[in-house]
Parts: C-alpha cells; structure tokens; sequence
C-alpha cells in the first residue's frame, strides 16, 4: 500500500506541469494533496478522475486559497471534511478517509503569516487536530496523519536554524506543539528510516534555494504507533518538480488497512 503526499501550490498550475503524467506513473494506491487553490467545478475532468482513481476534494470558501484533495484506488468506507469547527472548515484544511483498518487524514496546516499574525490561529488549529486524532485513537483507530504541517520540528529539519529561530515555520511554540503530538503515540516516519540530514521538503523559489538545497521539512507522514510493524518505507522524492514542496512518501503492509486486521 503506497501512500504519496504533496503540497502541490495550485492543483491547475501543475497541471501543466507533468502532474497527471506522475500521479499515472507513481501508481500509488492513495496520493493526498494540499494547497490545491481551486474548486471541483474549476477542474478539468482529467484532474477529477484520473484512470483508476477516485478523488474527494476539501476546498476553501475564498477562491485560490488553500484547499485539499484525495485520490484513491481503494473505495473508502468514508470520507468527511473538516474537524468539524467552522473557522478551519471554512479555509478547506482537512480530509478524514475512513479505510477500515485505519483512518487516512489528510491536512494542510495553516501558515503563521506575516509577522506571525497567523500563529495562534495556527496553533489552535494544532490543538483541533491533536483532539481529533486522540479521539480516533481513543475509539481503537488506527491512524496515517500526512500534509504539510508548516512547522519544521527540529534543528535538522531546515538548512538554517539559527537564522530562523524567530519566524514561523521554526517557533519554539510550534516546534514544542510536534513535540505534544509525537508524545501522543504518532511516529514521524522519516526518520524511521532516514535519520541523516538534508532531507528536505520546501525550498524558497525566490532565492533558488533548491538548486542548493537549502530547504525546510515542513512535510511529513505520521502513524500511530500500532501501524509501526506494518510500515515498510518512508521517502521523500526532491527530484519531482512542478510545485516548491516536493512528494513525501510511505509503503504500509497491505493488511494495515483491512478491516480484519
């Protein structure tokens, strides 16, 4: 079961840019994106049904604003929008896909704007997920959390710490945030598998900080700690182009998703 994720900074934008042509190639059973910009009904039909899959799509009230998607080969029991509060709804930030043998949650986690104006929304927003998913797992779900969280955890995860450590995206409230999450039992699986640095998801267009990968991990894959015996791989793909974030990654155990299991 191959899992992809990507920030894809604008669903029509990268249409033009080979999206279609790697979604096919990948092949991944699910793939979720965020920062699609656009609704449904803006979409050419290509986008809404690729061959093979299924898409939901979570799309924000202001048009060209943030918005995510799912694609799936796999009928879901389920799909649900949102967290369920109207503020974060409304910005079209969440996606709950009901597998069976675990729930899929796809988000794309607010930025904390200019001058950090944006971080206490951001950060409640945070909270509002953490009490979603710690009700799932209350419930005996077990759980995959992917999207762009806009926060790098920690020092490894962006070229320039220092440099950062007073803007959002590195805030120690934020960093300390991830650090409440992952003692709430979710594992960042990246580093299951890749512990080195430079591993790097996000990269400036403006000062070409990709060609010198200078980046930050703001991308990531969580699971609950009952899928870690069934999680076989977790990659990032920085040599796929078309947006400023690029795919991340994860290959479960088929049986992760049964029903049954």
């Amino acid at each position: 079961m191959k899992i992809l994720c990507w920030n894809v900074n604008g669903i029509r934008a990268i249409h033009g840019k080979g999206f279609t042509e790697w979604l096919l190639r990948e092949g991944a059973d699910v793939v979720c994106l965020q920062e699609t910009k656009a609704h449904p009904s803006q979409l050419d039909p290509s986008l809404i049904a690729p061959a093979g899959y299924r898409s939901w799509w979570s799309s924000a009230e202001r048009k060209g604003y943030s918005g995510v998607a799912v694609y799936s080969k796999t009928e879901p029991l389920s799909v649900t929008e949102g967290l369920g509060i109207e503020e974060f709804d409304r910005e079209g930030r969440t996606l709950v896909v009901d597998f069976g043998g675990c729930v899929l949650l796809n988000l794309y986690f607010p930025n904390g704007g200019d001058e950090n104006r944006r971080v206490p929304f951001k950060l409640s927003f945070c909270d509002a997920l953490l009490e979603k998913a710690h009700g799932l797992r209350r419930a005996g779900r077990s759980l995959v959390i992917c999207g762009d969280f806009n926060t790098a955890h920690k020092e490894i995860d962006l070229a320039r710490p220092k440099e950062n450590v007073t803007n959002t995206g590195f805030l120690p409230e934020e960093r300390a945030w991830i650090d409440r999450f992952v003692a709430h039992g979710f594992v960042d699986t990246l580093r299951v598998f890749h512990p080195e640095p430079g591993q790097y998801t996000w990269w400036d267009y403006k000062t070409y900080a990709r060609k010198r990968n200078v980046g930050w991990r703001l991308d990531y894959f969580f699971v609950s700690e009952d899928l870690i015996l069934h999680l076989r791989e977790a990659f990032i793909q920085p040599e796929v182009m078309g947006s400023d974030h690029c795919p991340v990654g994860i290959v479960l155990a088929d049986e992760a998703m049964s029903p049954s299991r």
